[in-house]
């Protein structure tokens, strides 16, 4: 009696930890959003003729969804990197597409569809061209440009400044920065011409904590005749960085120069944040974690934020055994950075020996 209660106890155990092994596998081995790159409202026309192939209109949409990909990861420097990319290099990366909606007009195909790019298979491609991607994190920030004319020595906040009216009206859907601009205010108006002769150096606080925004961007437009020079004071996650930019043969009175100089500063500004959320591809930093087998509400949230983590490169598990499942966590970052980042998730791990326990 007492050698078959022993006999149904393991067995119990044993069909516990296959079902678990199995319910682990088929439900983390599937691909999520987080392991992918969405891309939406891909847009594509063509005469309706004789010669028309539908096919050749859907690889035209993959070059374009792979080029509005890249506008989004890898700044600008490194973009000019990929100007050509094989479509069969392209369609490697892509996990699958969906049509949205497709209609003929007037004897022309309309096609609206969306592309998912493997986040994997597309870190590998830029690795191979010694680019590093970022995350493609939206943010808003407040951002204040003030126009300094030098030789006459007037300053312009809100009336008469080009650059505040058109700054939200010059934009591009890849842009990730949205920005706030700051409303009309005599006081702020007084504060800053009284900083005049020491503008370079005035922080901008008390004009900017007003906002209740974390981040921000002042632009000092120094202008002296068509030469222009931009001294961009960047406040991102609690660092601050001077940028000087200039401008030759730039005229602020015509539309297609303001246009051209907006999207520049506006440019620059994306490469900053690109650079800020940039991921060593080729750092990958293998950790070994221990997770207790027997509660499934912790094993289910701890697989949900790796799925979620963009920098978590793969994982896999490892092991199973009667206490814990230990998993194999390749991880593009350092250690450090690993569990501040759990932290965040209220993740807590027992890093004394090289396998670590979450707590």
């Amino acid at each position: 009696m007492k050698i078959n209660k022993i006999i149904n106890y393991y067995r119990s155990k044993i069909i516990f930890f296959i079902f678990l092994f199995l319910l682990i596998f088929f439900f983390s081995t599937g691909e999520s959003r987080a392991k992918a790159f969405e891309i939406s409202n891909v847009e594509i026309s063509k005469p309706f003729k004789i010669e028309f192939n539908k096919n050749k209109v859907i690889d035209e949409g993959f070059k374009k969804a792979f080029n509005k990909l890249i506008l989004l990861i890898v700044n600008s420097s490194d973009q000019q990197k990929i100007d050509k990319v094989k479509l069969n290099e392209i369609k490697f990366m892509i996990e699958s597409f969906s049509i949205k909606e497709e209609q003929f007009i007037n004897e022309v195909y309309y096609l609206n569809f969306g592309v998912t790019f493997n986040k994997k298979k597309v870190f590998k491609f830029l690795e191979s061209k010694n680019i590093f991607p970022s995350i493609p994190n939206k943010t808003r920030l407040l951002y204040l440009p003030i126009i300094i004319e030098e030789d006459k020595k007037n300053l312009f906040v809100f009336t008469n400044n080009i650059i505040f009216e058109e700054w939200n009206n010059i934009k591009e859907n890849h842009h990730l920065i949205e920005y706030v601009l700051p409303t009309e205010d005599l006081e702020d108006l007084v504060t800053i011409k009284n900083k005049y002769d020491l503008i370079e150096q005035y922080d901008f606080k008390d004009i900017i904590n007003k906002y209740y925004l974390d981040d921000s961007i002042v632009s000092l437009i120094f202008k002296d005749k068509n030469n222009i020079r931009v001294l961009s004071r960047i406040s991102i996650r609690n660092n601050v960085l001077l940028k000087n930019r200039s401008f030759t043969d730039l005229d602020l009175d015509n539309p297609k120069d303001i246009t051209q100089f907006v999207y520049d500063l506006k440019n620059n500004f994306e490469d900053h944040w690109k650079i800020i959320n940039q991921i060593n591809t080729s750092i990958k930093l293998p950790l070994k974690i221990k997770v207790k087998s027997s509660d499934e509400k912790i094993i289910d949230n701890f697989e949900k934020i790796l799925e979620e983590t963009d920098l978590i490169y793969d994982y896999y598990i490892n092991k199973i055994d009667k206490n814990y499942i230990i998993y194999q966590v390749i991880y593009n970052g350092s250690p450090d950075f690993f569990l501040k980042s759990m932290k965040k998730e209220n993740l807590n791990f027992d890093i004394q020996n090289k396998e670590w326990i979450l707590k």
